[in-house]
């Protein structure tokens, strides 16, 4: 507004068309600011109706994971518990229960035992191999299965990935993230709402083991843990929550440093006719099961039926005898360690003989890849194996050296291609061209780079997409009008030929465009893209928004440095205005277009679903940025003859383009698997993949686990099979 006022005082032969569109502009650009300012609907309702989408994507990965941990099998065990009495503040619940209803009804079952407690705070302790995370997911799904609108969706957390410098609000909205794919301010309004009820499992997991294997009574995560979890509210009442915990850890903890206002329950030992039962029922030929059976069922207090009384051992029982083998050899392995090296010793050629393996892995293969994946967890207090962070396991400075070559040698290749295209009878330039080919490897280098994500939302064509187009058009063609209009008053109606006498570009322009013919081109463009963002619901007017005061400072920075034709400070000052109109235009269009695109919650399929995504991201956003920025250098920057000025654009958009989109989680993970050739598979997610079908690891989320803690240990303990 200032410098329209000040350009009609400064020019007293000004026709009133040109004071009205001086004054037009600005008073334009202001209302159309305060007439798209978006109402902010009700937080609580949003939070709500959020939730149910949520509780769809908790229960179709839960429900997965659960499948796995029952060894892919529907067969399930009814589990007992009984309430461990607490001498700390404890909270009130039934004496006992079980997991699911499957006769008289004299024990709850899980989801009617976690409402009678007051309040809703539950420890699930229980021996290595109990099925606390088993218990746990059957409570999460019921929960899911009854659940009313209003209630909170239950979210597992893995403790070891909790960085105990954040607090639990945090964390919960980080894993509604990464797991499912929530965008980080709908994750927070999700959790600040009390939509999201954490179930934390594996507080055993958060500190090693003491030297002759007990557990730490210090454990400082754990504690750190848990004094978060005492001080976690719900309003005036303490945070419901479920933490699971081995039963060892959680006693050699002094009382004081336990949760209070929580009731602890103990899992009970699987006993003979469960056992008996579930045996039964995986069994494809009964009688070769026979004599194991018979003494579970005579011998109820023998050593070999205390030993297999947890759910793990009876899995792994009937996974290794499924198909073939003597399940009597047990009867002579009654010890726990005995039975367990021998059992484990036979699981991972068991699971390669009981699975369809259409790629032909060979179980010394997968014994060794799996081995070697469990270097990444050794001294990480993490369980998880997240393909983008595998990266680490083929040694850090290996990698990011490889990085570095690779991108320099592929983006050399492209200069020469480019500069043997396009200029003939000129002598290649190795030293120059290899030093900027260095330079664009350098400069998209990220030491530990993350995943992006670029998505459309599924089904907007069919939710209204024309109406919030047309709305949207409308609006947005009035920015672009505006802008254009601005472009040419900003040089007194020369427009381009003044920028093309400042740079002495050969440019063949015709006359040029009038204020209302300017402004109907560039309100087109902006029009139709900003329209077409609204109706896919993208938040293209932040980014647009963002984008554009960038690269309006920068250009106006330019555009005044650069004014020498002398025409003073006011020419300085129009050729700036113009120059940040045409930088903050593009970059306003392709900032509106990222945004847009990155804006609604999407279900994280697998853990290969990140990498993809980058994948896509980098190819989208990667040759976008470098357009953009290759285009502004041609058009400030070209050398007489083209040719040369052809190169340089290329060699600015190939490293804005490789620094933007394609420097992402993807683009590392590539070259992990080339340094990691004869020690895993070059298509690992496909080997993960088929390890999770098999019952080797889990879906947690983003990311696979080991099936058990147990195999986990003895794989990382056997190098060989």
């Amino acid at each position: 507004m200032t410098f329209a006022v000040w350009n009609i005082v400064a020019d007293n032969e000004r026709k009133p068309v040109d004071i009205a569109t001086l004054l037009g502009v600005p008073i334009g650009v202001v209302g159309l600011a305060i007439a798209v300012k978006p109402v902010e609907r009700n937080g609580v309702e949003l939070a709500r109706g959020r939730a149910g989408k949520l509780a769809g994507e908790v229960k179709k990965g839960e429900s997965r994971v659960r499948r796995q941990l029952l060894g892919s099998d529907v067969q399930r065990i009814n589990l007992t518990y009984v309430l461990h009495s607490m001498s700390e503040r404890a909270a009130t619940a039934p004496p006992a229960g079980r997991t699911f209803a499957d006769g008289p009804a004299t024990l709850p079952d899980v989801l009617e035992y976690y409402r009678s407690t007051r309040p809703r705070r539950l420890v699930v302790t229980g021996a290595a191999g109990a099925g606390k995370t088993v218990l746990a997911l059957e409570l999460m799904l019921a929960l899911i299965e009854d659940r009313a609108e209003g209630d909170p969706v239950p979210v597992r957390i893995s403790l070891a990935q909790w960085d105990t410098d954040q607090p639990l609000t945090d964390v919960l909205a980080r894993r509604l993230a990464e797991a499912y794919g929530w965008p980080a301010g709908t994750a927070a309004g999700l959790v600040e709402h009390g939509m999201v009820l954490p179930v934390l499992d594996g507080l055993d997991e958060m500190d090693p083991l003491r030297p002759d294997g007990t557990p730490d009574p210090d454990a400082p995560r754990a504690r750190a843990v848990l004094e978060a979890l005492n001080t976690y509210q719900d309003g005036r009442n303490a945070g419901s929550l479920v933490l699971t915990c081995r039963t060892a850890h959680y006693d050699a903890l002094a009382p004081t440093d336990r949760l209070i206002d929580a009731a602890r329950i103990a899992v009970a030992p699987v006993d003979a006719d469960h056992a008996v039962t579930y045996l039964r029922a995986r069994a494809i030929d009964t009688p070769r099961w026979q004599p194991l059976i018979d003494h579970l069922e005579t011998q109820p207090a023998s050593p070999l039926t205390t030993t297999l009384s947890t759910p793990w051992r009876l899995c792994l029982t009937a996974t290794v005898y499924h198909r073939d083998g003597d399940p009597s050899e047990l009867l002579h392995h009654t010890d726990g360690h005995d039975l367990d090296e021998y059992l484990l010793t036979r699981y991972v050629p068991a699971t390669v003989a009981n699975t369809p393996n259409p790629r032909g892995y060979r179980p010394e293969d997968v014994h060794r890849w799996l081995h070697h994946l469990t270097g990444h967890l050794t001294g990480a207090p993490s369980t998880d194996l997240t393909l983008h962070r595998l990266w680490t396991l083929a040694g850090t400075t290996r990698v990011r050296i490889a990085d570095i070559v690779l991108t320099t040698l592929a983006v050399a290749a492209v200069l020469a291609f480019a500069f043997v295209g396009l200029i003939e009878d000129e002598p290649f330039p190795t030293t120059l061209f290899a030093a900027l080919a260095a330079f664009a490897g350098i400069a998209s280098f990220r030491p530990t780079p993350g995943p992006n994500r670029l998505r459309i939302p599924r089904g907007t064509l069919q939710r209204g997409f024309r109406a919030r187009f047309w709305a949207g058009s409308k609006i947005w063609f009035a920015v672009g009008f505006a802008i254009g209009v601005a472009m040419l008053v900003s040089f007194e109606g020369r427009g381009w030929y003044a920028l093309a006498e400042l740079f002495d570009l050969q440019l063949n322009i015709p006359n040029a465009f009038p204020g209302i013919e300017l402004g109907v081109e560039v309100g087109l463009v902006v029009g139709c893209t900003g329209g077409i963002m609204a109706g896919l619901t993208g938040g293209f007017a932040t980014g647009f928004s963002t984008w554009f005061r960038v690269w309006f400072a920068l250009g106006l920075a330019y555009g005044l440095g650069a004014s020498d034709f002398g025409s003073g400070l006011m020419g300085g000052l129009r050729l700036g205005l113009f120059v940040g109109l045409v930088f903050a235009l593009a970059g306003g269009l392709i900032g509106g277009f990222v945004n847009g695109l990155k804006e609604e919650p999407t279900t994280v399929a697998n853990p290969w679903a990140i990498v993809r995504d980058d994948m896509a991201y980098g190819l989208v956003i990667g040759p976008l940025a470098g357009l953009m920025a290759g285009l502004m250098v041609g058009f400030t920057m070209w050398v007489r003859g083209g040719a040369m000025g052809a190169v340089v654009v290329a060699v600015v958009g190939l490293v804005v383009g490789c620094a933007s989109g394609l420097a992402g989680a993807a683009r590392r993970y590539g070259v992990f698997l080339l340094c990691s050739r004869g020690k895993l598979p070059f298509r690992l997610a496909v080997f993960l993949d088929w390890a999770v079908t098999a019952g080797l690891l889990r879906y947690s989320g983003p990311s696979y686990q080991f099936r058990h803690r147990e195999l986990q240990q003895w794989l990382t303990r056997h190098s060989r099979p």
